[in-house]
């Protein structure tokens, strides 16, 4: 059986760069990527496991079924160490399938988002095991976090 690794989910853009940045620490471990194709993604990820996610994610139902088959395949092959986000709406599916198969979830709030939560962020609090903090401004709406700094 090959070794589980951490699955980092994350919308392409802003919200797949902070992933990136976290280089330090997920170079030295075994890792699959799902993001959205975009020449910025494709670029970013190039020699890495990826799995293409479906978009546009908002408010778009067939693309939400999708992306819930591509989690529940994705977590059911590789069974992954833990599921790491900094959003946006296709992490939904993977942290809610994550949290039934009891795989521990990370949620990093964007470093743009100050003063209100995302949409994600609540809409993954419940299935959510350890909240990050890019400002402490942030914990004022997550107070259970843990303030990391900014990403980028």
């Amino acid at each position: 059986m090959p070794p589980q690794p951490v699955l980092l989910v994350a919308s392409s853009g802003g919200h797949l760069a902070q992933l990136c940045s976290l280089r330090p620490w997920w170079r030295g471990r075994e890792r699959l990527w799902v993001t959205f194709r975009t020449p910025d993604a494709e670029a970013a990820l190039d020699g890495e496991q990826v799995r293409w996610a479906f978009h546009p994610t908002t408010r778009h139902v067939g693309n939400l079924l999708r992306n819930t088959r591509l989690a529940a395949r994705v977590l059911r092959e590789r069974r992954p160490s833990a599921v790491v986000t900094t959003g946006a709406g296709v992490a939904l599916p993977f942290f809610v399938l994550a949290w039934l198969l009891r795989i521990p979830t990370v949620y990093i709030e964007v470093y743009d988002r100050i003063d209100t939560p995302t949409l994600t962020a609540r809409l993954c609090r419940p299935f959510t095991r350890l909240f990050l903090a890019q400002w402490e401004e942030q914990r004022a709406f997550m107070p259970t976090a843990i303030t990391v700094g900014p990403l980028l």
